[in-house]
């Protein structure tokens, strides 16, 4: 049956998508969409940025912030996961921060086929003026948003992240 056509008693079916969803779903929608277009807005100008200033992807920053969470070094699979990229990807930037001395690859004592990661001194010390000026960029991009606004949203996506990772584990 096709939108237009009769049911059973006469009347004209109307199940267009605007009439199937609730005032939620469409709230739910543009909550989604706002949050995406803020972080793609915000993300672009970082890449930018990054990318001018000092000549590194946004993959590239991503991966050295996690191994400086984790100076013990961390294997590739998990910073495959945390990175939330394919484990080829993963390899591709290792392969060339490696070439650049930032990161080393030292041999996994639990298992001689993996490898952990590390951040190299020269690593540490390119990571840290980058995080520095970051941490800058962020500031200043959200500097026009009053602090209460930014303990709100925090507060309020703190509440949703809970949400999302009780459905999860469900």
């Amino acid at each position: 049956m096709n939108l237009n056509e009769s049911n059973e008693d006469g009347g004209a079916q109307e199940l267009d998508l605007a009439s199937r969803l609730t005032d939620d779903h469409h709230q739910s929608l543009k909550l989604w969409l706002r949050m995406l277009s803020c972080t793609v807005k915000i993300e672009n100008e970082i890449r930018s940025r990054l990318r001018a200033q000092f000549g590194v992807t946004l993959p590239r920053f991503d991966l050295m912030a996690q191994l400086e969470r984790h100076p013990e070094g961390l294997r590739m699979g998990e910073l495959s996961k945390r990175m939330m990229v394919t484990g080829g990807n993963v390899t591709g930037i290792t392969d060339q921060l490696e070439k650049e001395s930032l990161v080393m690859r030292v041999p996994d004592p639990r298992d001689g086929r993996a490898y952990t990661v590390k951040l190299t001194p020269a690593g540490r010390r390119a990571f840290g003026r980058m995080a520095a000026v970051h941490e800058e960029w962020i500031t200043e991009l959200l500097q026009d948003m009053p602090a209460a606004d930014k303990g709100q949203l925090i507060d309020l996506l703190s509440q949703m992240k809970k949400y999302l990772v009780a459905r999860d584990d469900k």
